[in-house]
């Protein structure tokens, strides 16, 4: 049956937990605060996430849970207890983070990968523009997606994060809702014991990560090669608790589906490759040395990563035609709402407006849109034009409305965000194409192009997810509004540099000679200047002559810093999708493979200058296109092809953990009258999901502690390393690999042991 909305004539109203005249704090100061520093620190972890592995996962519910457990414990140093409301605004805001930080890393890293630096500049533009743009795109649609859509449009993150702030809500709200709860009841117990397992998760994925990298106290990886008959073959596995957390997340089907395209790279494609290729003579493009001269992981980046981006690509694709008709139903729907809305404020003007039916008004909406594209057209670092910004102005508005509908009927985790990004910069460089636009100076307008869209698609869905949330609660629309913007601008301006410094700890500066020995330029008419950073910078405090290389004719392309003569000194190998993993004293250092944003510079690289070894593109095009002839959704496997094995191998772990826990659950009573639909929901509030974010936020945090200290406590870093070579038989030596698997047993063991409930009597 339809639901009516409330402001339909004759509706029943929905009720909110909080009565719309209720009189709560809400958008305090200590709220927007909060919300806004976890959004930053989940911001940071989720950056980190989504530059190794591709993908991040919904922070509402963790910052929900550690905002209740913070205004909990102040209130026991004598702060007043906080509201519902101030808890969903914490949320709200903190939330913002990581929308953001998935759109940042899907798209910027592309700009080194091009062939430019990576300007703190354009990363911050991007990033505040293209989050506040979102919003602004979604706040018409409220009523539409909301209120009106209620019942149909479910949001599972957002109706999942309501339960959690309502079963931790205070005496305060109780009385405003009318709910009688007595204190030390069962839901306040329940609601300090989630908070533990975030809080414990953080801590054990935080101690975990930082004694096996910083204090080498077990290798960070386990990997295994294969001799024949399958020469060639590897397989491993990065042995992180944030990977396993998200593979616990995101589910077995997801999770195994990865880990099988990983195997056909790593078992099938690169094996074949060396096994066919081994009695060549010269070396076979786009590769530039002799397959039998190559290992598993060279085989990968000169051939399996086009044949992967490919399968991406399609499966993108393949993903946004099966979404046209939510995408139709939700553009028609959010042009209806934008009008319906504004009947809606007309109506009920001043104070007669209940306090949950308050949005920022439409007025102010416009103005802050036109402001936006105002900037993105003149802002000198995205090299934006007129034609670019009505791009975005087009496909920004298209897109957030798909996001926010997809959101609700999915959830955050499967909104094909990417597939948009990718749809967006297809049509663009098509355009200018057609246009005539090609070469380099256009690389960075039609990536930003991208790279906006996709930050505001990726922020509607959050936006609209938490204004759901708040639909549930009672909060006011305005306020949410209000606080996310904050949370976004806040997190935009922080995920710029972190994004950088996490590049700079992972580059290694290359010493000419090694990669292109006979090169000469002529340094005259270079005009850019450099000078070395993070640990190779002790050694050399000279400046140099930037020259960026954009053929392979004598070397590889890149980044060079060039000497006063015109000698080439170093290529820049970058931290973020580089290939050198050794700097010239033996250190090594970890590299983000950043699967997305290789996959967008390759679409803009293929048509602009038309450079693409469309042979394996094609093949990996045709790996999409039979599984899903097979009744298979391709984009999950195609990712898992695109990765390196050792990171979709460990998620795969989590999903079976995931697997074991939830099929051991489903024979409680409590579970015995519960459809599949149910069992999923409770898997997805359960105690191990809990404890898996943690692993996330703690796991993902230490990485990011990590790659910055490794600029700079070095000497401490090359004596414990020093120290583990010679000491250490689980960092170390030939069980090394095997002992390090004893660790990474326990948390396994622990998440499993967490997530086992146990049986209740059925009401």
């Amino acid at each position: 049956m339809p639901y009516d909305s409330p402001s339909s004539p004759g509706a029943t109203a929905f009720k909110p937990y909080i009565p719309a005249n209720a009189q709560l704090p809400e958008m305090t100061l200590r709220a927007l605060v909060m919300g806004t520093v976890l959004g930053m620190i989940f911001g940071a972890s989720s950056l980190y996430l989504v530059l190794k592995v591709g993908l991040t996962v919904s922070a509402s519910i963790p910052v929900a849970v550690i905002a209740i457990t913070l205004f909990h414990t102040a209130k026991k140093f004598g702060a007043r207890e906080s509201t519902i409301l101030e808890n969903s605004i914490t949320q709200t805001a903190g939330s913002a983070g990581e929308s953001l930080a998935f759109g940042l890393g899907v798209t910027m890293p592309a700009i080194m990968i091009l062939g430019f630096d990576l300007e703190i500049s354009r990363v911050m533009l991007v990033g505040v523009l293209g989050g506040l743009l979102g919003i602004l795109m979604m706040i018409p649609m409220r009523r539409t997606m909301i209120v009106d859509a209620h019942r149909e449009l479910k949001y599972p993150e957002g109706t999942a994060c309501a339960e959690v702030l309502k079963a931790a809500a205070t005496e305060t709200s109780r009385a405003a809702a009318g709910e009688a709860r007595e204190d030390g009841s069962d839901a306040a117990r329940d609601a300090r014991r989630r908070a533990m397992l975030i809080f414990g998760g953080f801590g054990i994925g935080l101690l975990y990560k930082t004694l096996s990298v910083s204090f080498k106290g077990w290798r960070d990886y386990v990997n295994f090669e294969f001799a024949s008959p399958l020469k060639g073959g590897s397989a491993g596995a990065e042995v992180s608790p944030e990977l396993l957390g998200v593979g616990y997340i995101i589910g077995p089907r997801i999770a195994l589906t990865m880990a099988a395209g990983g195997v056909l790279s790593y078992l099938l494609l690169i094996p074949m490759i060396a096994f066919f290729g081994e009695l060549l003579t010269v070396p076979l493009a786009p590769a530039t040395i002799l397959i039998k001269d190559m290992g598993p992981d060279d085989i990968r980046n000169a051939y399996v990563l086009y044949i992967g981006a490919g399968a991406v690509a399609a499966g993108g694709l393949i993903a946004l035609v099966r979404s046209m008709p939510a995408i139709w139903k939700g553009l028609t729907g959010g042009l209806a709402g934008m009008g319906k809305g504004a009947a809606a404020a007309r109506d009920k003007a001043g104070d007669e407006t209940l306090r949950t039916e308050r949005d920022i008004p439409l007025k102010w909406v416009v103005i802050g849109c036109l402001a936006i594209i105002a900037v993105i057209t003149v802002a000198t670092p995205l090299h934006m034009n007129l034609l670019g910004a009505l791009l975005i102005l087009v496909f920004g508005f298209l897109f957030a409305t798909v996001s926010s509908r997809l959101t609700g009927e999915v959830g955050s985790s499967s909104n094909p965000i990417s597939g948009m990004a990718v749809a967006t910069l297809l049509f663009t460089c098509l355009i200018f194409l057609v246009m005539g636009w090609t070469g380099g100076q256009y690389y960075v307008t039609a990536l930003s192009v991208g790279a906006i869209v996709c930050i505001a698609a990726s922020n509607a869905g959050t936006t609209s997810q938490d204004l759901k949330t708040g639909y549930l609660v009672g909060s006011t629309p305005r306020m949410q509004q209000y606080a996310i913007l904050c949370g976004a601008f806040a997190s935009a301006l922080i995920l710029g540099p972190i994004l950088l410094k996490l590049n700079e700890a992972g580059t290694v500066y290359v010493p000419a000679a090694q990669v292109a020995p006979n090169l000469r330029v002529d340094a005259s008419k270079l005009t850019e200047t450099a000078q070395l950073q993070g640990p190779q910078a002790a050694g050399d405090t000279r400046t140099y002559k930037v020259w960026q290389k954009t053929d392979t004719a004598g070397g590889p392309a890149g980044k060079y810093l060039v000497a006063d003569d015109g000698r080439l000194a170093y290529l820049v190998d970058p931290g973020i999708n580089g290939t050198h993993k050794t700097r010239p004293d033996g250190t090594e250092v970890k590299k983000y493979d950043a699967p997305k944003a290789v996959l967008m510079s390759y679409i803009i690289k293929g048509i602009l200058d038309q450079e693409l070894p469309w042979t394996l593109v094609l093949f990996g095009v045709m790996i999409s296109v039979v599984l899903e002839m097979a009744g298979v959704h391709a984009l999950a496997f195609s990712v898992g092809v695109y990765l390196p094995l050792i990171s979709t191998l460990p998620i795969a772990v989590g999903g079976l953990v995931r697997w074991v826990t939830d099929r051991r659950n489903g024979r409680l009573p409590q579970y015995a009258s519960m459809n599949e639909e149910e069992r999923q929901a409770a898997g997805d509030r359960s105690s191990g999901t809990l404890l898996a974010s943690g692993y996330i936020a703690g796991g993902a945090l230490a990485g990011i502690i990590i790659a910055i200290t490794a600029g700079v406590l070095t000497d401490f870093d090359t004596s414990m390393a020093k120290w583990a070579e010679a000491s250490n038989p689980f960092f170390a030596g030939p069980d090394s690999h095997l002992l390090t698997l004893i660790p990474y047993a326990l948390i396994i063991a622990l998440l499993y042991w967490v997530a086992r409930e146990k049986p209740q009597a059925k009401a």
